[in-house]
């Protein structure tokens, strides 16, 4: 049974596509580190995990000045990225289990850093979820067309069949260690699909379409436009 909540926060991003010599994470929003409202809405979630941050080891001493310039005191772990996005969310995992918790009674939520804006009743019903389904994302409907390309050619396929993949997303801790004890491959683009590598089905919590991922130094600016709808 599922009676603890932990969030992984990962942080560790360079975000060379911003165009900035700060990685994103850090960039103001609305007067602050994007970083920081990204941690507000876990600790104001009904759920309340306990928080964890992936950082760059290079970036701590500047992270911890950060709390001190903006007064941030909200409770959190620090962890070190890795090399890769999977490297750093297995290092998150020996992190947690250095606090000698049995990994089948809690839930490890994985979440971007860099989506500020995750609705805080949809991590609540994601948590909720996991006790359930073990393996939960969020998710929201595709509302453009899509087609796919072969080598020759490309063709239109049914839409409402195709889902954006957001975070967070949720797993059983006993089941995400198992599933990053998996050699790292190129196909693993997100924590559902290292799981889903070991025959476990995942389910689909709908997101809305403000939880999006600061990428590109215009998504800042619809970030904080979001922000305040």
């Amino acid at each position: 049974m599922i009676d603890q909540s932990f969030v992984l926060i990962v942080a560790a991003g360079k975000g060379s596509r911003m165009q900035s010599d700060l990685p994103k994470q850090y960039l103001l929003m609305n007067g602050k580190p994007v970083l920081m409202h990204t941690i507000e809405k876990f600790y104001t979630s009904t759920k309340q995990p306990h928080i964890i941050i992936a950082i760059d080891p290079a970036m701590e001493y500047f992270w911890k000045s950060l709390c001190q310039e903006y007064k941030f005191t909200i409770p959190h772990d620090i962890t070190y990225g890795g090399e890769t996005r999977f490297q750093t969310v297995k290092n998150g995992i020996a992190f947690i289990k250095k606090k000698q918790l049995n990994l089948q009674e809690i839930a490890i939520a994985v979440h971007d850093a860099a989506r500020p804006l995750i609705a805080t009743n949809t991590i609540d019903l994601a948590f909720e979820q996991v006790k359930v389904s073990k393996a939960v994302i969020v998710a929201r409907s595709c509302t453009d067309s899509v087609r796919m390309t072969t080598a020759d050619t490309n063709y239109a396929i049914d839409r409402n069949h195709i889902w954006l993949v957001q975070t967070p997303q949720i797993f059983e801790g006993g089941l995400l260690e198992t599933a990053y004890e998996q050699d790292e491959e190129a196909t693993f683009t997100d924590d559902a699909s290292v799981v889903e590598r070991l025959g476990i089905p995942i389910h689909i919590v709908i997101g809305d379409y403000k939880n999006i991922k600061i990428t590109y130094p215009e998504d800042l600016v619809i970030a904080q436009i979001y922000s305040k709808v």
